[in-house]
């Protein structure tokens, strides 16, 4: 049973170590930032102080041997520093958020102490080597700077990390405000869901959504391919798909299921230089009248190469069909997927109905019935 901030029994005057995720490429992306508001307000009402972790990107400059103290080079610094966010979630919680860059934990301890701030940013936690070999004395080194740990980095949670899972051995750890959402989310789709189900997969790999097609094989009424996925689906079955996009690895896990009335394939594609980038019109209109019939909707991946306005149709119909329905229980997760609601313009707002996950691998993980290394370590 995993304990939630809302009910933890917190002492006063406490640091707070909050694991959040903002691996995303632009502090404009506001989507991950604005899901984690609600904590740190939470907190902040509270009279916490606030140390928040995160990871950006991969860092492929590391150097040295494991010591504790991070060493990248001057380009990976510059790309993937939290920096930026320090600003951003300064303006939007209206109040200072200072930007911790010290190399050392000890020398990260001496900054809040001395500071008279209540948020604090940690540089890049993958810009240490012991952090995503989930080394427990990294874990205990970072437990060390405040007085109890939330996790609210969902999308993160299917990672042993050390922020994410060696950290808990050392302190008091509960989930956060998004974290109770996206499990209460995907507990709902995975094991109350009303029928009709389907379930939308789509972007480059089949091969990480296999095991959602599994988990939900019984229980789904329509499986709708587009994207990556498509194209791997229809070269398993022996259909032509000149140099398009395939995931080979994944033939012989999906190719048992192609046969089955449940699984839904494009029958019209926009094609160039003989590579498949988005489903078609007719597509479009077929899976349309199936998301029209669905009472419980899951959707992984866009339908095409939606960042060009001529193979974006596709995904924007997906979208438009979706929207449509407003009885359904939605969950839509992935980072492209998301990214695609650009399509329906800046103002479009998302109805209660649709549920709008952080996560994309773990979703997926989640969704296929694995036990997540950052939820089942709260569990206790």
């Amino acid at each position: 049973m995993i304990t939630y901030l809302a009910s933890a029994p917190i002492k006063n005057n406490s640091v707070c170590l909050l694991r959040i995720d903002l691996n995303i490429e632009s502090p404009k992306d506001l989507f991950r930032l604005e899901s984690i508001i609600p904590t740190m307000e939470f907190l902040r009402k509270k009279k916490k102080r606030i140390v928040i972790l995160s990871h950006r990107g991969r860092p492929q400059s590391l150097q040295g041997i494991l010591n504790f103290e991070y060493r990248v080079s001057d380009e990976d610094k510059k790309k993937y520093t939290l920096k930026p966010f320090a600003n951003v979630l300064s303006n939007r919680m209206r109040e200072k958020v200072q930007f911790l860059d010290a190399v050392n934990i000890e020398d990260i301890k001496d900054e809040i102490q001395k500071s008279g701030a209540n948020i604090f940013l940690l540089e890049n936690l993958r810009f240490w080597k012991e952090e995503e070999i989930d080394s427990v004395e990294f874990g205990k080194r970072l437990a060390s700077i405040g007085d109890f740990y939330v996790n609210d980095a969902f999308a993160v949670s299917h990672r042993a990390n050390a922020s994410v899972s060696a950290i808990t051995r050392f302190l008091p750890s509960y989930g956060g405000l998004l974290l109770k959402k996206e499990l209460e989310n995907l507990d709902m789709v995975m094991h109350n869901s009303k029928h009709p189900l389907a379930i939308l997969i789509g972007g480059a790999k089949v091969i990480d959504k296999v095991g959602m097609v599994k988990f939900f094989w019984k229980k789904a009424d329509a499986f709708l391919f587009g994207g990556g996925s498509a194209n791997t689906c229809l070269a398993a079955r022996g259909i032509p798909v000149g140099s398009s996009l395939v995931d080979e690895k994944a033939f012989d896990d999906i190719r048992p299921y192609l046969a089955s009335i449940k699984i839904h394939l494009p029958v019209d594609m926009e094609v160039l230089e003989g590579k498949i980038l988005d489903i078609g019109a007719k597509t479009v209109s077929e899976y349309a009248k199936v998301i029209a019939r669905a009472k419980t909707i899951i959707w992984n991946g866009p339908m095409g190469l939606f960042e060009k306005k001529k193979f974006s149709h596709g995904t924007e119909g997906i979208w438009k069909a979706i929207l449509k329905n407003k009885k359904a229980m939605v969950i839509v997760g992935g980072g492209e997927t998301l990214a695609s609601l650009k399509l329906l313009g800046a103002k479009r707002k998302v109805p209660k109905n649709i549920f709008l996950s952080t996560g994309g691998g773990a979703m997926l993980a989640y969704l296929s019935g694995e036990k997540l290394p950052g939820i089942e370590v709260l569990k206790k």
